[in-house]
């Protein structure tokens, strides 16, 4: 892959990693609630899924959802079926956890296992494999997105943790963070809007 392509792809993997979507909004929202620290395995969790469905559609899952495409049609509704479930946990949420209440951040395997069912995680995985694979060399570039991707992931989504995290004490006041939480589920909402069309 030419120097100038894998520059593109990493500036493909950051943008599309960083900008709001539904992981992001999540993880903002866990941010305010548990804290960083807290919400670190969720943070991982997404790394790993999303790597792990990235390389799956470049090894021919993608053709086959392309062939049935009852089936993509299918894993996008039941992720937004899931995520208008975490929008209403988030939004009737009115206190912050200290990790004594009952109330847990996502875990790493639920947030792992919610790339699979994440419209935006299948519109990044099908677009970056389409766009910067080279079928004269695909098994090395195929890595290579990887490899992109697991490199500013992570760093790119612990972002939005940190900003929650930061507003975590001014949010401790109930009333405004009743209306944050309130929000943070309405932007989930709208997020599904463009991947669901």
């Amino acid at each position: 892959m030419p120097l100038e392509t894998f520059l593109a792809l990493v500036l493909f993997a950051f943008t599309t990693s960083i900008t709001p979507g539904p992981n992001n909004m999540m993880l903002f929202a866990s941010g305010v609630n548990f804290g960083f620290a807290r919400t670190i395995p969720h943070m991982l969790g997404i790394g790993v899924g999303f790597l792990s469905l990235l390389i799956a559609v470049g090894f021919g899952l993608g053709a086959l959802l392309q062939t049935v495409p009852v089936v993509y049609t299918a894993l996008k509704f039941a992720g937004g079926l899931y995520l208008l479930w975490i929008a209403w946990k988030i939004g009737t949420s009115r206190s912050l956890s200290d990790g004594k209440t009952g109330a847990r951040p996502m875990t790493f395997f639920g947030a792992a296992a919610f790339q699979w069912v994440n419209p935006k995680a299948w519109v990044m995985a099908v677009t970056a494999m389409a766009t910067y694979t080279n079928p004269d060399y695909y098994f090395p570039t195929v890595l290579l997105v990887g490899l992109a991707f697991a490199a500013v992931n992570v760093p790119s989504v612990s972002t939005w943790a940190g900003f929650g995290s930061a507003l975590r004490e001014w949010l401790s006041v109930p009333v405004r963070l009743k209306w944050f939480n309130i929000t943070m589920a309405v932007l989930l909402v709208a997020s599904l809007w463009p991947m669901l069309r």
